[in-house]
């Protein structure tokens, strides 16, 4: 007999979708998209297609290890889990200071149990050292707060219904793929599609219009936007009046980019920018889904708030189909404090370290003396791999993991604790590309003696001598916790909302079709900020700007390409790397070049390379193709080091600088330079 269990996908990506499990005789046999949820619609991407060869995977963590070979050789030995515990615990009370304890840890789930509800109640009890953790979005997040207020935006159900669409900075087919069905409905009713990305990616492919412009040049672009849009007065005059913040400083700034100065900057014809203007300013409704990989360079953050003042010119925003789309996650406020309880840190003020310079933070005498890892995999995604691989070698550092596989990071640790993957647990999740809330029910029992996240933290607090009763709450009633809010449908009562979900796996968030039709965002002014004051503060500069990367590619210098390293279409970050059918489809590390840049150092096709900068050298194999524009390579990520050729991969040539905005890296942001591997 065979069961259905409703679930949730755990993974880094805006479409969160809702899934089925088939379960016959206690095992998961099959993964597949819940096609009574509108959202997903039945599909799910390749990737989490596979989900139960990942859960089944032959070197799937199940049981406690403990370290028994120098650091970073993978040689550990089977314990108990009151052995290792015992031995955490202990490690975590011998630290001279709490704050000397770091927990590290981002999206390797995105549900809100297993993420930070209980992890946070322990470190926040301890008095531990807090992460910054910006290592994804946190420029973009905090562009949008700055613009719009939050990070917030028009639906996404609605794309179906737009005129023209600009995919900027997304390959959607690979890591959207749910927004592209919406794209697909909108260009079969007469939409026009345009993608603005370095690469000529499968969704440029696919596009009527591809701009491939150059690495860290988007604000200079949307600036020239704007200035097409005042001279030729493609503007809402009404909308600007009514609902925005700063025009005439906004219109001054945009009057000095005129099309053919941002063609030189952005490399590509004055006449493409002159013609998306024309387009952008004379289609309605006309929408934009930005995505976050155009933000990993120094001048990210200034340029979303670039591109987000655009649907207010146009007066896009009236128009349900009309606006942009970033992330919605603005939209979910869930009962985070009760998850975390920040409260349980009293009057104590420990340091905040960021997650992207964790190579420098660990290269810094006794600023972390334990780290905890969980949800992140840091040894191979972090920037400046060589830095964090030095740092997590120390031998004074003590280190514990969760994870379902040995990876790059779990060879440094000293106790690995095996996690329960999706099909084991209970979650609640949100979304950052939709406004549902979704429930994870667990299908299988746990495998071997692998355990939640938040039972590990609700044991180790137990053995730390953490006596607050939240450190029994059970995950279940976790779960219900975190829907202590006023923004769910069906009804307000919590309880309503838990049997819908238990019945139907998700429930929509009350958020207007159009929720700016009418202005009311949530900035301090409830307009569209183009001029920020609370920036202006910060920064002495409230209006957006174009900021050059910090590595520009000059073709006489040592590093004469710019090299960007988007996602594997068949991985996510450095999830799934090690499941054989996705691995075997990616074949293996590769760096995609012009044909030009490969002719002219004498490089051909699927010949090993080496790419390199004074951070290091990632060799790899060569991929001559014209999805990459002159004088740009990509290096698709993130693989794991111990899978690499020469044991790196291309973060050791990302470097540790942030971005303007939100303190985030920049990975897009690095001058390489390429040749034959001897």
């Amino acid at each position: 007999m065979s069961q259905h269990v409703l679930g949730a996908c755990p993974h880094d990506c805006p479409d969160t979708c809702s899934l089925i499990t088939t379960v016959q005789n206690g095992v998961a046999i099959k993964v597949q998209g819940n096609a009574q949820h509108p959202q997903t619609a039945g599909v799910l991407c390749a990737k989490v297609s596979r989900y139960t060869e990942r859960t089944y995977h032959p070197e799937r963590l199940l049981y406690p290890l403990q370290r028994v070979g120098a650091k970073g050789s993978g040689q550990f030995k089977r314990v108990g889990w009151n052995e290792a515990l015992d031995t955490i615990a202990q490690r975590l009370k011998n630290v001279s200071h709490p704050e000397k304890i770091l927990p590290y840890s981002y999206a390797g789930t995105m549900g809100k149990v297993q993420g930070e509800a209980m992890a946070a109640r322990f470190f926040n009890a301890l008095g531990a050292a807090r992460l910054d953790r910006t290592i994804c979005a946190s420029a973009g997040s905090e562009a949008l707060t700055y613009t719009l207020g939050d990070k917030v935006g028009m639906q996404v159900q609605w794309f179906a219904e737009s005129k023209l669409i600009l995919i900027w900075g997304s390959n959607s087919i690979a890591s959207n793929l749910h927004f592209w069905r919406l794209a697909q409905t909108a260009k079969r009713a007469g939409a026009k599609l345009v993608c603005i990305d370095p690469r000529r990616s499968e969704t440029a492919d696919k596009c009527d219009v591809h701009l491939p412009i150059r690495p860290g040049t988007d604000a200079a672009l949307a600036f020239a936007l704007m200035h097409e849009l005042i001279v030729n007065d493609w503007l809402d005059h009404d909308y600007i009046a009514q609902h925005t913040l700063g025009w005439p400083a906004l219109r001054e700034r945009a009057l000095q980019w005129a099309p053919e100065k941002a063609a030189a900057v952005c490399g590509i014809e004055a006449q493409q920018i002159r013609d998306l203007a024309r387009d952008y300013g004379n289609t309605q409704p006309a929408a934009i889904r930005l995505n976050y990989g155009m933000q990993r360079v120094r001048g990210g953050g200034n340029a979303v708030r670039a591109i987000a003042c655009l649907p207010a010119l146009v007066g896009a925003w009236r128009h349900r189909a009309g606006g942009l789309l970033l992330s919605a996650s603005g939209f979910s406020r869930l009962n985070t404090a009760g998850l975390e309880r920040p409260d349980l840190l009293g009057a104590r003020r420990p340091p905040i370290h960021n997650m992207s310079t964790i190579g420098q933070l660990l290269n810094t005498p006794q600023a972390v003396e334990a780290l905890v890892v969980y949800n992140s995999n840091p040894v191979a995604v972090a920037p400046d791999s060589a830095q964090v691989v030095k740092g997590f070698a120390r031998e004074d550092l003590f280190t514990v993991v969760l994870e379902h596989f040995q990876t790059d990071t779990a060879d440094y640790a000293d106790i690995i604790l095996p996690a329960t993957t999706q099909l084991e647990h209970w979650d609640i999740h949100t979304s950052y590309g939709h406004t549902d809330v979704l429930l994870n029910q667990p299908a299988i029992a746990p495998l071997g003696e692998a355990k939640p996240n938040a039972q590990i933290f609700r044991e180790l607090a137990a053995r730390m001598g953490l006596t607050d009763p939240c450190f029994q709450e059970d995950d279940l009633s976790l779960c219900q916790t975190a829907l202590q809010t006023p923004k769910l449908r069906p009804s307000h009562a919590p309880s309503a909302t838990w049997a819908h979900l238990l019945e139907h796996g998700f429930v929509s968030l009350d958020v207007p079709d159009a929720p700016f039709a009418q202005g009311g965002f949530p900035t301090p002014s409830g307009r569209c900020e183009f001029l920020s004051e609370r920036l202006a503060q910060i920064s002495g500069d409230g209006l957006p700007q174009h900021l050059p990367n910090y590595e520009v590619a000059q073709p006489e210098g040592p590093y004469p390409l710019a090299m960007i390293s988007p996602p594997a279409r068949n991985f996510l970050n450095s999830s799934f790397v090690n499941v054989k059918s996705l691995r075997d489809m990616e074949g293996e590390p590769l760096l995609e070049m012009h044909p030009s840049d490969a002719s002219a150092r004498g490089l051909l096709d699927a010949q090993t390379v080496q790419v390199f900068n004074d951070r290091g050298v990632y060799v790899c194999q060569l991929h001559v193709t014209d999805r990459a524009r002159q004088g740009v390579v990509h290096g698709l990520g993130i693989w794991w080091r111990k899978l690499g050729r020469n044991g790196t991969n291309v973060n050791e040539l990302t470097h540790q600088h942030l971005t303007d905005l939100g303190r985030a890296p920049a990975f897009y942001d690095c001058a390489v330079q390429v040749s034959a591997f001897a």
